[in-house]
C-alpha cells in the first residue's frame, strides 16, 4: 500500500504539475524542448503502468492472504513484496522507454526542437501499431481481467468460509457470535473492492479513447477544440485515469486505520521540521 500511495503521489507530480500545469501555464518552457518533452511523457506513461501493475499486484496479495494462508505465511513477506515492487517498476520503465522515439519536434527555432508531436509512421508502421496494441492490453484489458478473477475467486471463498464458521458456531455455541477473522476479512475485501473498482470504471474511457482512435484512425493529441468528439473522449480518458491516482489514496485513508495513523505522523513530522527551520 505504501508503495502504491508513493507511486500516486508521483503521477500526481510527473503528470499532473510536469506535464499538464506546466504545459498550459508555462507553454514555452525549458521542458517544451523536444527531448525533455520526449522524456516528460515516457516518465508519465511508465509511472501510470506502474500504478496499475501495483494495484494488480495488491490484488493477488490479498487474495493470496485470504485464500492461500499456508502459502501467504512462507511467501508474502517484505522481501518478496520488495522484489514484486522493482520488478513491476523496472518492467514498466522498460516497457515505456521505446516511447521516446515516436516523437519528432513541432518546431526548430534557432537549431533547437521544440514540443513533441508523434510522427507519421507511428500511425502506418505495423510495428509502432503493434507496439500501441501492448500498450491498452498491458495496462486496461489484462489488468480488468485479471482483477476481476481474482476478486471473483477471493468473493468466492469468503462466502464459503463464511458458511462453513456460522454452521460450526451455530453447533458448538448454538448462537451466532461475534468473529473477528470474518469481520478482519470482511474489511479486507471492503478495501480490495473500492481500489480495484475505482481502477476498472475509471480506465475503461482509456481504454475506449484508444479503440476509438485506432478504428476511426484518428491521431492522438490531434487538437484542441472543445466541439470535437475525439477530443472530448481523449481529455475525459486522461482526466478519469488522473483521477483513479487521486482517489487511491482517500480509500487507503478511509477504510486503513494504520494507513490512517501513519499518515498522521507523516504530518506531524513535516510540521514540526517545518516549526525547527523556522525557529533558527
Amino acid at each position: 500500500m505504501v508503495s502504491m500511495a508513493v507511486t500516486d503521489f508521483l503521477v500526481m507530480i510527473a503528470t499532473v504539475i510536469l506535464n499538464r500545469i506546466a504545459g498550459i501555464y508555462f507553454p514555452v518552457s525549458f521542458l517544451s524542448i523536444t527531448p525533455v518533452c520526449s522524456l516528460r511523457i515516457v516518465l508519465s506513461i511508465a509511472i501510470m503502468d506502474s500504478s496499475v501493475w501495483l494495484t494488480v499486484a495488491f490484488t493477488f496479495d490479498r487474495f493470496m492472504a485470504i485464500c492461500c494462508q499456508k502459502i501467504t505465511i512462507k511467501y508474502c513477506t517484505e522481501k518478496t513484496a520488495a522484489r514484486v515492487i522493482g520488478i513491476i517498476s523496472s518492467l514498466s520503465c522498460f516497457k515505456n522507454i521505446f516511447w521516446y522515439f515516436i516523437f519528432e519536434p513541432l518546431y526548430i527555432i534557432d537549431n533547437i526542437p521544440w514540443f513533441c508531436s508523434v510522427k507519421l509512421i507511428f500511425y502506418t508502421s505495423p510495428a509502432w501499431a503493434a507496439f500501441d496494441w501492448i500498450r491498452p492490453i498491458s495496462t486496461s484489458c489484462l489488468p480488468f481481467i485479471l482483477i476481476l478473477l481474482l476478486n471473483a475467486l477471493t468473493v468466492r471463498h469468503i462466502l464459503v468460509a463464511s458458511k462453513a464458521r456460522r454452521r460450526l458456531q451455530a453447533h458448538s455455541n448454538g448462537a451466532t457470535q461475534r468473529d473477528p477473522e470474518m469481520e478482519k476479512r470482511r474489511n479486507s475485501i471492503v478495501l480490495l473492492f473500492c481500489v480495484s473498482g475505482s481502477f476498472m470504471l475509471l480506465y475503461l474511457v482509456l481504454l475506449i479513447n484508444f479503440l476509438y482512435v485506432r478504428i476511426s484512425k484518428l491521431k492522438y493529441f490531434s487538437g484542441s477544440n472543445f466541439n470535437e468528439s475525439s477530443f472530448i473522449l481523449e481529455e475525459s480518458a486522461l482526466m478519469l485515469q488522473l483521477l483513479s491516482s487521486c482517489v487511491n489514496p482517500f480509500i487507503y485513508a478511509g477504510t486503513q486505520r494504520k494507513f490512517r495513523n501513519e499518515l498522521e505522523n507523516g504530518v506531524k513530522y513535516l510540521l514540526s521540521l517545518i516549526y525547527k527551520l523556522l525557529k533558527l
